[in-house]
């Protein structure tokens, strides 16, 4: 079984992404989520990143074009790192 720290929250943070978009490995998803259920500050990070998407979609993303999706996901790859 994975440790808390087998996942730092930097690396964490850098996984957002790929965990909303059901994209991590089933090792990986299984230690991010561990990580989440012990980690306040990741799970409240977590959290905004999701009402984030929820804003957005309110928004009208939907009609965005897929490079124009890809850019904002970039953007918040990079203002995680």
């Amino acid at each position: 079984m994975p440790e808390l720290d087998d996942l730092p929250c930097q690396e964490l943070v850098e996984l957002v992404t790929a965990y909303l978009d059901d994209e991590l490995d089933a090792e990986t998803q299984t230690r991010f989520e561990q990580h989440i259920a012990h980690c306040s500050g990741c799970a409240n990070y977590l959290q905004q990143f999701r009402q984030t998407i929820s804003l957005l979609g309110s928004l009208g993303v939907e009609r965005l074009s897929v490079h124009g999706l890809s850019n904002i996901r970039r953007a918040f790859r990079d203002w995680a790192s």
